[in-house]
């Protein structure tokens, strides 16, 4: 199969194109791409609908987080333009009823005017202990959470509360799929990773020591060069 001409990017809850900065840089040469917009609508299906309508016929789609789940609407929605697939620290499941409870409870804050972004209490569920302190990494992280702001965080909440269970839709998938996670993700752990893995076929599951929920931030150079194999 040949390479990937077309490469969308598609970033998780509060982060921008910065979460993929490194990929960007070094694979730009190799194939044209794009990170989407998952900040101005409130449900996966407009938010896949709105993906699919400014994509090329045929790409490679890469998902972290919210973003994985964007990309199974899309796989539901229009499967055939996809070439291949990456899962990257997502998972299938829909939130169980704690997970929405919180969710809900975070949503609700934010209406009331008292969100507050990334803080540095929530960072240790985001990315793995060695990089609390590093720039590069939580800095980033606490950056694109304020240029993304309240609005986007209470619609993009919104989209994952209503997300529909994706477990059995795997099963579909007949492109060359990554699935791709931190060894440490406490947010996406391995079991939900080895999950998705079992029911498509011939997935390739990597899982990235010392590393949290945002891998492209964490380890850069073996987020790279994974997505630069799977590329073709």
């Amino acid at each position: 199969m040949a390479r990937s001409k077309h490469l969308i990017l598609l970033p998780g809850l509060l982060c921008d194109e910065a979460l993929w900065a490194h990929q960007i840089k070094a694979l730009e040469g190799t194939v044209d791409i794009t990170v989407g917009d998952l900040t101005k609508l409130e449900t996966m299906e407009e938010l896949a609908r709105q993906i699919l309508s400014d994509a090329p016929p045929k790409f490679a789609l890469a998902g972290l987080s919210m973003g994985g789940y964007v990309a199974q609407e899309i796989m539901r929605q229009q499967p055939e333009r996809v070439e291949r697939l990456a899962f990257v620290n997502t998972n299938a499941r829909a939130d169980s009823d704690a997970q929405r409870k919180v969710r809900t409870g975070l949503v609700e804050l934010a209406v009331v005017g008292k969100f507050k972004g990334v803080t540095p209490r929530l960072l240790p569920s985001l990315i793995h202990p060695s990089r609390m302190e590093d720039p590069d990494v939580a800095g980033v992280v606490m950056e694109m959470a304020e240029r993304m702001g309240q609005d986007v965080f209470k619609r993009q909440q919104m989209a994952i509360l209503e997300r529909k269970d994706s477990r059995e839709d795997l099963r579909a998938i007949r492109v060359p799929t990554l699935i791709l996670a931190g060894r440490e993700d406490l947010l996406c752990p391995p079991k939900v990773q080895e999950e998705m893995a079992e029911r498509i076929d011939h997935a390739k599951l990597v899982l990235v020591e010392h590393c949290g929920h945002l891998a492209p931030l964490e380890r850069p150079d073996e987020v790279t060069a994974e997505l630069d194999a799977w590329l073709g």
